[in-house]
């Protein structure tokens, strides 16, 4: 069984997902919206449907997709228009949407490659891509909730192991691949500590390149700060060493 598989009749995940603060995905789903009205957007790994639900209120064509039949369910109280999907490929033709995001999924599935490929194959030339996930190569930060981020000795790590990266994609970008994790499975459940990739604001940058679009921001920050502090904390180059990973882009 794949690690996606084992989210297939997971309730704990679906309880969990239905107890979100409204500004958890508040700056997710406004960057989601596509900017004619009345278009289609696609929130991949759904979850319980809040997204969908805001897109759909704000007047957009919203669909959702989960590889979670308990999210699923919840979802489609929100909008008929959320269903299951195997977690590879989209339930869509190509050039669909006018905008597409994920929101905490790429560090679970098994193929993250792969999976930007799919978030662009199914966005229209001009559209949309919003893309977020922790940043398990933080090097500066504080609140550290799994051990690939935490203690000065990781920080370390991650310095040198962001900079290998850097040059490999450099010098043979071929080769470029996610660092895999082994999940951390706790009871309660919590989806954050099971990842199994890890993600970062320069491999989602490269990969969203590759893939064929345009990165038009790169943020540390995936939930709405005070104005100067968002200014601040996304000034410089130490956006790719801190807290999340928040990705804008446009397919070409």
């Amino acid at each position: 069984m794949s690690h996606q598989e084992t989210y297939l009749q997971n309730e704990a995940y679906a309880e969990f997902l239905a107890g979100w603060d409204a500004n958890f995905y508040a700056k997710y789903a406004d960057a989601l919206q596509p900017t004619q009205p009345g278009a289609r957007a696609l929130d991949v790994g759904c979850g319980v449907g809040q997204v969908v639900a805001r897109l759909k209120q704000a007047g957009f064509e919203a669909y959702g997709v989960d590889v979670s039949e308990p999210n699923i369910s919840r979802a489609q109280k929100f909008s008929d228009r959320c269903r299951l999907y195997d977690g590879r490929k989209l339930p869509f033709p190509d050039q669909h949407f006018a905008s597409v995001g994920a929101l905490n999924v790429l560090e679970h599935v098994d193929e993250p490659e792969a999976f930007i490929a799919e978030l662009v194959r199914v966005t229209a030339p001009g559209g949309r891509i919003v893309l977020s996930s922790p940043n398990f190569f933080r090097v500066f930060g504080f609140r550290d909730y799994h051990p690939h981020m935490r203690g000065l000795g990781s920080k370390w790590r991650n310095w040198r192991r962001l900079r290998e990266k850097q040059a490999l994609m450099r010098t043979r970008p071929a080769e470029a691949r996610f660092d895999h994790m082994t999940p951390i499975v706790k009871q309660p459940f919590t989806p954050d500590d099971d990842a199994i990739v890890a993600t970062n604001a320069l491999e989602m940058e490269f990969f969203l390149t590759r893939a064929g679009c345009v990165v038009e921001s790169v943020a540390c920050t995936d939930r709405y700060v005070a104005k100067p502090v968002e200014f601040l904390l996304n000034l410089g180059p130490w956006r790719y060493l801190m807290f999340n990973a928040f990705l804008l882009a446009r397919r070409k």
